[in-house]
């Protein structure tokens, strides 16, 4: 007979641990999980600061390139419902609920043991312990320290020895439930934001075979595989309703497009309320609406205000934010070159158009708002905005931007003012490249002088830079522009430096009126930017837009670039003034020559013609860098608004604030209750029946202070230590 033999594979580590027990012993591990949840952290943070579902365009422009197309490769940009966002989530529930069934039989067990069979030697190895008596038998002393422990919230349990007494008890046990309850909402607020995110939806579109929508048009229009049914049990979606429209359908968007939601129920927009404080700012947005339901045909009416949901068939309807619905508008078109009429234009906000200036290409006029209400802070800042005359420093939405940071007082007074409507448009190019224009319809009084603001970016990320135009007595643009357009006409500008040679003549020396009025024919023709010449450097252009070749446009930077080529250094101070008292002197003559043709009377020299004049040059100036052929005004509108409302039918909604009060039970549990344990043991003394000896000892979940305290008072109260010590 053979002795059998081990294998060695019987006694390897793969025997002794497989593998599915070490990847469980992996998913179930406290360490595993709290990392998923630091990634969880880290990947909220960053949707947090990008923000998500933008255009491609804005991220193009805000990171570049090559890295807005690597960050939309990792889903930076849909973050939240990104697939390893939503995998990571997933393995975090397995994780955490893996951590609880597998700790949650220890702690219910715990709970139920008191520990009563510590042997009466153990009670010496505690950091906390006391020896001492009392007076009276054991079962006297017994009763004492029962009701002694029942007194101060203590639950006790007794077990009878040959030898003696054990008193187990214990408080805090609310430690351990706060464990099991931050740990299981966790897993309900994992679930809540699984079944409320587009995980759902995904899931629902890949059983149904719908698709996502990658074109544009009318909703109606949209084909049934791009739309889901009314009884979709999770969705959160947007809705724009004009007023006296209705819409019955929220778009949700995804990564690369949109998918429709039908909805069980019409929404009628009847009126968009907007209530203002007498500072001009906002204190109320609010819907009235018409509910019309599909199934049974009723009509219901409600308001929506902010942060106040209407629930509809367990749809909560928000209202998220207002648009423009479609405003008619009447503008004026107005050129920036020379030899251009005037022309009036009609149009409607989210429509287009062919702008055809004259003697440039057509470009397309695209209508994206109009805003009747703009509150603005005209206050100077601390360093001086708003008290000079540069054009380049005007930006009300980043003047306003400053005061949004720290809640620290302000030292600042705001002014808050009303400034009247403005509308945005686009012009699109040949090529394709947008510029977005704001301009405001009434003059803004800036530092004592009313001026048209006139705004222009080229990247969305951008605020606008305002060109300021001084409006005229009547105010109007009519009288800036009509100087503007003799600046661009050669003979008037020859006629003006004509009428301002033989002024500035002296009489006694008539030999320089030639030179003069040369001088300051020159000084206007670079001014307008007909004048050419080679500069030696290309200073900055003070509208965006203004290329390297732009800068001979003209205006005040020609005239820098004149003097620095053809002036020697020592010379160009005492030429620049001179040269610009010649400018303003040729333009005041220019400005009574357009005053004489519209037969007004002549400018008065005041201090008042003196501001519009030195506003008129400056704008002048800027104007010559204005990136479009015309300036479009607003002359008339009629208003309609739109609502923007939040639809969400979240079924994960009831988890997530269940999640939210176990996490808030539990955190205070774990943090602010504390667990204790305590041992009483009573025997009678040697040789003394009557006098009961107590040996005591205290454990604690978290070693503090207090502990030691406690433990102090609780020898107090329950014996006499004995001289001899422990």
């Amino acid at each position: 007979m053979t002795e059998p033999t081990l294998s060695p594979a019987a006694d390897s580590p793969s025997r002794r641990h497989p593998a599915g027990r070490e990847l469980l012993d992996l998913l179930a591990s406290m360490r595993f999980a709290v990392s998923l949840f630091v990634v969880i952290c880290i990947a909220s943070i960053i949707g947090t600061l990008v923000k998500q579902r933008e255009p491609l365009n804005n991220y193009v422009n805000q990171f570049g390139p090559f890295w807005s197309e690597v960050f939309g490769k990792l889903d930076i940009y849909t973050i939240y419902g990104a697939w390893w966002f939503l995998l990571i989530l997933a393995f975090l529930v397995i994780s955490t609920s893996l951590c609880i069934l597998r700790n949650t039989p220890k702690i219910l067990h715990d709970l139920r043991n008191y520990k009563e069979h510590v042997r009466e030697q153990s009670l010496q190895s505690f950091h906390h312990k006391a020896l001492g008596h009392r007076d009276g038998g054991t079962e006297a002393v017994l009763a004492q320290v029962g009701h002694m422990l029942a007194s101060d919230g203590w639950k006790a349990k007794i077990q009878v020895r040959d030898r003696g007494v054990m008193v187990a008890a214990r408080k805090g046990s609310a430690n351990k439930i706060g464990y099991i309850a931050a740990h299981s909402a966790i897993v309900l607020i994992c679930l809540g934001g699984l079944a409320d995110g587009d995980l759902l939806v995904r899931g629902l579109m890949l059983v149904q075979g719908k698709t996502v929508y990658e074109g544009a048009g009318l909703i109606s229009d949209v084909k049934p595989e791009h739309r889901l049914p009314p009884g979709n049990p999770g969705f959160r979606g947007n809705m724009m309703v004009p007023e006296g429209a209705r819409a019955g359908t929220a778009i949700l968007s995804m990564p690369n497009g949109v998918v429709l939601q039908d909805l069980p129920f019409d929404l009628e927009l009847k009126k968009f309320i907007v209530e203002y404080y007498d500072t001009g700012m906002p204190k109320l947005f609010a819907s009235d609406v018409l509910i019309r339901d599909h199934k049974t045909g009723a009509v219901s009416e409600a308001r929506i205000k902010v942060n106040e949901p209407l629930n509809v068939r367990g749809i909560n309807i928000y209202q998220s934010s207002f648009e423009d619905g479609g405003s008619a508008l009447k503008l004026t078109a107005l050129p920036m070159q020379s030899g251009g009429k005037p022309l009036e234009l009609e149009g409607r906000v989210g429509g287009s158009s062919v702008l055809k200036a004259e003697g440039q290409p057509p470009l397309t006029l695209e209508f994206t708002g109009l805003r009747v209400i703009n509150v603005e802070n005209l206050a100077g800042d601390a360093n001086g905005a708003g008290k000079g005359t540069d054009v380049r420093r005007v930006d009300l939405v980043n003047s306003l931007n400053k005061h949004l940071g720290s809640g620290a007082p302000d030292k600042a007074d705001k002014q808050l003012h009303n400034i009247g409507p403005s509308f945005s448009y686009k012009l699109v190019d040949a090529a394709g490249q947008r510029r977005e224009f704001n301009n405001y319809m009434v003059p803004v009084e800036l530092d004592g002088q009313r001026v048209f603001l006139a705004g222009v970016r080229e990247n969305p990320n951008e605020g606008f830079r305002y060109l300021r135009i001084p409006a005229d007595e009547q105010f109007s643009l009519q009288g800036w522009m009509n100087l503007r357009a003799a600046l661009l006409d050669a003979p008037s500008r020859a006629k003006a430096a004509r009428r301002y040679a033989e002024m500035a003549t002296p009489a006694d020396k008539p030999q320089m009126l030639p030179q003069l009025q040369a001088t300051a024919a020159k000084a206007l023709g670079l001014f307008a930017g007909t004048e050419k010449f080679k500069p030696t450097t290309k200073p900055g252009s003070p509208m965006p837009g203004a290329s390297a070749e732009s800068e001979l446009m003209g205006g005040l930077p020609a005239l820098s670039n004149f003097i620095e080529a053809e002036v020697p250094e020592a010379e160009r101070q005492r030429v620049s003034e001179v040269l610009l008292r010649i400018l303003n002197g040729s333009l005041f003559e220019l400005y009574k020559m357009t005053r004489e043709q519209a037969k007004l009377s002549a400018p008065a020299t005041d201090a008042a013609t003196q501001t519009f004049m030195t506003q008129s040059v400056l704008a002048l100036s800027d104007s010559m860098f204005y990136p479009a052929p015309v300036l479009l005004q607003l002359q008339d509108f009629k208003q309609v608004q739109a609502s923007v409302f939040q639809l969400a039918r979240a079924p994960g909604q009831n988890l997530v604030y269940l999640g939210a009060v176990l996490l808030s039970i539990g955190v205070f549990a774990m943090l602010y209750i504390k667990e204790q344990r305590l041992w009483i043991w009573l025997e009678s003394a040697p040789g003394q029946p009557e006098v009961t000896r107590v040996r005591m000892a205290l454990s604690s979940t978290r070693e503090s202070p207090d502990t030691a305290q406690d433990f102090e008072q609780l020898k107090v109260a329950l014996l006499k230590e004995e001289k001899e010590g422990v």
